[in-house]
């Protein structure tokens, strides 16, 4: 008999899966996601700003909308690194200048994957601006590597990568490209 596979080892596709046929649901997945961060993200430094309570609703929103209305990836839950605009969640840009800026638009990739269904469970870590090969800055300091702590995750996406190498998150919103243009 074989030992079912935990809930943040399964891919985004495969978590998909696993709430359209009734296997799991969106709340399942985020609360066992949150959990997951709660537990180690203070060691490793993935997040600057998780948002549970916003996910939270998000997850339970998608529970009431009809089968096939809530695209391909309803209730799998992703973040969203801290250089990416996200409407209503402090965006710093890893910086303390911009430590209270809350956007009031999502980017064109944040708005697809609402689209798609997935829940942001938060921001993840970058350095400040983007600008280093490291993910460090002076509001959450270093995100670091799962395999050795004593080690950077690298950068400028150091917190997405650790995200996703912990089972935090299994997929991530990493581009910061405007609306496509529709062009005339």
């Amino acid at each position: 008999m074989s030992t079912p596979t935990a809930l943040h080892a399964l891919t985004a596709l495969e978590q998909a899966d696993a709430v359209r046929t009734g296997d799991s649901s969106p709340v399942e997945l985020v609360r066992h996601h949150l959990a997951r961060a709660e537990e180690l993200d203070e060691r490793y430094g993935a997040f600057l700003t998780r948002t549970p309570e916003a996910a939270l609703d998000a997850a339970a929103g998608l529970e009431k909308a009809p089968r096939g209305t809530a695209g391909v990836l309803r209730g799998v839950p992703t973040a969203v690194k801290d250089l990416v605009e996200t409407a209503g969640v402090v965006t710093t840009y890893g910086s303390k200048a911009f430590a209270a800026h809350v956007p009031d638009v999502d980017t064109h990739s944040v708005r697809r994957m609402r689209e798609a269904g997935s829940v942001s469970l938060g921001k993840t870590n970058t350095p400040e601006f983007g600008c280093c090969c490291y993910t460090d800055n002076d509001l959450a300091g270093p995100a670091r590597n799962p395999w050795d702590p004593s080690l950077s995750a690298g950068g400028s996406s150091g917190g997405a990568a650790v995200a996703v190498a912990l089972g935090l998150v299994p997929a991530h919103v990493l581009d910061m490209w405007p609306e496509p243009h529709s062009g005339t």
